[in-house]
């Protein structure tokens, strides 16, 4: 077996532990089960939690066995914790949709072999449902000093602002009873989170001791953070990455990868890429040498994007990043991924008769006036769908329309914006 602590910490994956020096020792005398749990509180994952997936998944390729649990029960509440005020509840039915969507999302990554080390996949809401809230109160609650769950640092920020309900003060056992449920079930004795979710899997260890005098351990992982500041998984805007191609595009997902700063990209090489720690140190140094050819960029975006959308679509989306700048055929692109593209650069809506490209090149802000438009054009530097434009009257046609809607201006080598025509 790999020694899992050790790429964990070369990695910078753990934030906390309960004895680092104890689990050690447990992962190397044989497979250790352990689970993360996904609450559907939307209807995907997003780059937060894909952590958290390839580190259950790190874990299976050292040769222990992954749980992972979809929250059909603590998705009805959702966790508190970050949280400065109660979450809006949503109904079991979105709730129930989600677990489906979420489950399938994490079951793409990991191996469900009959032998020790295969995955399995639960949900909560399997034995939460049947329990009546007197043998919640009984077998749970009575195991939770209260004066100890007010100390907790989630409630204690609540408490001093805008309050908390029962229901999410609550939340806590909740989490606990899952862990305790799958060490008797599975014989799982470790949780992961992230650090905002050490006072919760602690929870569950205590719990584990106190209802059956067990060890069990959790380990968290550091919150990322960006150099920059900006959250990290969010965009400019402040929108989510999501893992759901319907919801951010394999294009933008690329993207974000490749647009990553050279102060963050070490990091996220460590925390998100399965290559070797000498692999991962070759493509930095590259990186040093290089850094106008994005080296270390180029290489995350790939790997990530194959990972969570597949070789077939991450060709495509390449192929649409090279024929933006000039260097494919735009023809070649499907529709899908050519919307998506222009997406994520500078763009513009027409309607009617089609304005000329100095227009368009000012219409989408490649140029700040029509008059700097055609200079740009006079001076041989603005490009129709990757065909220089000799005119500065020029206008494109019917003919011109990719999948008869869309028309693609650059300004020079790098600045394109895309047109959306819209259709009659």
């Amino acid at each position: 077996m790999t020694d899992i602590i050790d790429d964990l910490a070369w990695r910078d994956l753990i934030a906390q532990s309960t004895d680092l020096g104890e689990l050690r020792a447990l992962l190397a005398a044989g497979p250790v089960t352990l689970y993360c749990g996904f609450d559907p509180t939307a209807p995907s994952l997003h780059l937060g939690n894909l952590i958290q997936i390839l580190t259950l998944r790190r874990f299976q390729n050292a040769g222990h066995r992954p749980i992972g649990l979809v929250g059909g029960a603590t998705g009805l509440i959702g966790d508190p914790s970050g949280k400065s005020a109660e979450r809006v509840l949503n109904s079991e039915e979105t709730v129930a949709g989600w677990v489906e969507r979420i489950r399938g999302q994490v079951e793409r990554f990991l191996d469900f072999g009959d032998g020790p080390t295969g995955a399995l996949m639960v949900s909560n809401l399997d034995w939460t449902g049947p329990m009546s809230a007197i043998e919640f109160l009984r077998d749970v609650g009575k195991h939770f000093p209260v004066n100890k769950m007010l100390a907790r640092e989630t409630v204690k920020s609540r408490l001093d602002t805008t309050g908390m309900s029962y229901t999410e003060f609550s939340y806590v056992l909740l989490q606990s009873m899952d862990f305790l449920e799958l060490y008797r079930r599975y014989g799982c004795t470790l949780q992961t989170g992230g650090s905002d979710q050490w006072g919760n899997l602690t929870g569950g260890v205590d719990l584990i001791r106190r209802a059956e005098g067990g060890s069990a351990h959790a380990l968290t992982t550091p919150l990322l953070t960006k150099a920059d500041g900006t959250k990290f998984g969010k965009t400019a805007g402040g929108e989510t990455y999501w893992l759901d191609p319907e919801l951010t595009s394999p294009y933008a997902f690329y993207q974000f990868w490749f647009n990553a700063d050279d102060r963050d990209v070490e990091k996220y090489l460590k925390v998100f890429s399965f290559r070797s720690h000498e692999e991962i140190s070759a493509l930095l140094k590259e990186g040093a040498e290089r850094p106008a050819a994005r080296a270390p960029q180029r290489a995350l975006a790939e790997e990530l994007t194959t990972l969570v959308h597949g070789a077939d679509e991450t060709a495509r989306v390449i192929a649409a990043s090279r024929a933006l700048f000039g260097q494919g055929d735009l023809q070649e692109l499907d529709e899908r991924t050519l919307g998506a593209a222009l997406a994520e650069v500078p763009r513009a809506e027409v309607a009617g008769e089609l304005p000329t490209v100095a227009d368009l090149l000012a219409a989408t802000g490649l140029c700040k006036s029509k008059s700097e438009a055609r200079r740009a054009i006079a001076q041989g530097g603005a490009y129709l769908n990757n065909a220089k434009v000799e005119a500065e009257d020029a206008a494109p046609t019917g003919a011109d329309l990719l999948h008869g809607r869309y028309l693609v201006v650059r300004r020079g080598k790098r600045n394109v914006g895309g047109v959306e025509v819209a259709r009659s």
